[in-house]
């Protein structure tokens, strides 16, 4: 067994805006991760199994850094990723209201891009990108 720190040269990242409720903060971060595991397989490891052979769904390979900012920092850190190529998962305050997928691809493609009101998003990339695309946003407590 190799014993060395496992070294990720990408960074999973959510960035959620710092006004939200608790439960909201949870339930985006929830919906923006599942957008990450969808679109890329690899990241995702083999499946868990306890010590009595009880098996349980696999889970990301590297951890997910949750990261919060000002509602006014949102459209940054949208365009930077944007303009950095990466594709990215987000979450508009439309999607509150919604109650399905099908309504909330409607809610999002209702609205231009530049009038997103975005209170997360997901990106994953070189580590050296998404830290340049969240610098001015801090850790989650």
């Amino acid at each position: 067994m190799d014993n060395e720190p496992i070294r990720f040269d990408t960074k999973l990242a959510v960035l959620l805006r710092d006004d939200l409720p608790t439960w909201q903060r949870l339930n985006v971060t929830a919906f923006l991760v599942s957008g990450i595991a969808a679109t890329n397989p690899e990241l995702v490891g083999e499946p868990y199994e306890d010590a009595d052979g009880t098996q349980y769904l696999p889970m990301f390979r590297q951890p997910v850094l949750v990261f919060e900012a000002a509602k006014e920092f949102m459209p940054t850190a949208h365009q930077r990723a944007l303009t950095r190529g990466l594709t990215i998962s987000v979450f508009t305050q439309d999607l509150f209201a919604t109650g399905n997928d099908r309504d909330n691809r409607a809610a999002v493609k209702a609205v231009q891009q530049s009038q997103l009101d975005l209170v997360g998003l997901a990106l994953h990339g070189p580590k050296n990108a998404v830290d340049k695309i969240l610098k001015g946003a801090r850790m989650h407590p």
